[in-house]
């Protein structure tokens, strides 16, 4: 009757002492506090009602042994639960910690950047992982202080793993393709993917599935087993390359440098400069179409922001050309001069009398 109160009063006294101190409600060294005065508190309540029932010669554990061991097995399932139950929270707490600090990517270098990305990517899956490990572990050691032999569960437990596996192949298969995924870094949270029919943005992962969000804003839910070859996007770099069709009159060598000079203003932005690795360039003529030529232009940028300096670039460009008397191709339809309608005009006068003749021959 006493314990449900005092368990949460010392937590809350726990607590307030962690706040005291400075440190986060999620911390490890406020977990370990409050969980462990609260571990500390219910040990000792069990320990107490063992000393209880041991020098009490009137109780039903003296009467009857079967009956003693299972009751000393629960004091000691209550200690192991508890001991379980604060190595789970340590370590949850220490991998959100650590889940947080690498959600801040501002200001740190790339390979940093990169290790990060790696990090949010297993780091949920390993929680789960161990999440099982504890959960399983626990259950075995409180059955085993109960007296029961688990040996003979361990080895159903296998035998119904081998069935669960023949019956479940397609499960099996996106588990086993999920870890060889991750192990061969293919691809992270926050990076965008293309793979098959299904693209969009890594949101997080389960032991079987991947959660992508597509730029439209629908979510897929992938089995690993489905995702195939993957196309990873957001990786080191973007090569983004482009055509404008101009004139057959341009000035090749005006083109090149009005788009050099373009380059080196985007370049030389505060906000786009940080995000290119090669400036833009003209790469020269690609081909001779049908109403002009065709120049291919081309730059390197950071994985993500090729479309949105593309647009800034198309735009440049174009203000550039019209500035320097640069004309873009477009379709052209010529028509005849006068002279030419003319003589149309005459060959269709004589055409029309020759059948008016023909008509009048045949009615005589």
């Amino acid at each position: 009757m006493v314990l449900p109160g005092l368990l949460r009063g010392v937590g809350k006294a726990a607590a307030t002492i962690s706040a005291d101190n400075g440190t986060s409600s999620n911390g490890l060294r406020s977990v370990l506090v409050v969980r462990g005065s609260r571990a500390i508190v219910i040990a000792l309540a069990a320990a107490w009602i063992a000393v209880v029932w041991h020098l009490n010669p009137d109780s039903l554990a003296h009467q009857n042994p079967r009956l003693m061991a299972i009751l000393y097995g629960l004091v000691k399932s209550v200690v192991v639960l508890l001991i379980a139950d604060l190595l789970w929270h340590l370590a949850k707490s220490h991998i959100d910690h650590t889940l947080a600090i690498t959600g801040e990517t501002s200001d740190i270098p790339a390979a940093e950047i990169a290790r990060r990305g790696r990090l949010r990517t297993l780091l949920p899956i390993f929680r789960n992982v161990l999440a099982v490990f504890v959960a399983v572990t626990a259950a075995l050691v409180v059955l085993s202080e109960l007296g029961v032999a688990i040996a003979p569960l361990i080895a159903g437990a296998g035998i119904f793993g081998v069935a669960l596996g023949f019956g479940s192949q397609t499960l099996v298969k996106d588990v086993i393709s999920g870890v060889f995924y991750m192990l061969d870094d293919a691809f992270r949270v926050g990076e965008y993917i293309q793979a098959k029919s299904y693209m969009g943005t890594v949101e997080g992962f389960s032991l079987r599935s991947v959660r992508l969000r597509h730029h439209r804003g629908p979510v897929f839910t992938v089995p690993f087993g489905e995702l195939g070859a993957v196309e990873n996007m957001s990786r080191d770099w973007a090569i983004d390359n482009f055509k404008l069709s101009v004139g057959y009159d341009t000035d090749i060598n005006v083109a090149r440098k009005i788009a050099k000079s373009i380059g080196a203003e985007l370049l030389a932005d505060p906000e786009l400069g940080p995000q290119f690795i090669t400036p833009l360039k003209m790469k020269g003529v690609e081909s001779f179409g049908d109403y002009g030529i065709v120049l291919s232009f081309a730059m390197t940028t950071v994985p993500g922001q090729q479309t949105s300096i593309r647009r800034k670039a198309y735009a440049m460009l174009r203000d550039a050309f019209r500035a320097n008397g640069i004309e873009f191709a477009t379709p052209s339809v010529q028509v005849g001069g006068e002279e030419k309608g003319d003589a149309a005009a005459a060959a269709n006068i004589v055409r029309a009398a020759e059948i008016k003749a023909q008509a009048a021959t045949g009615e005589s």
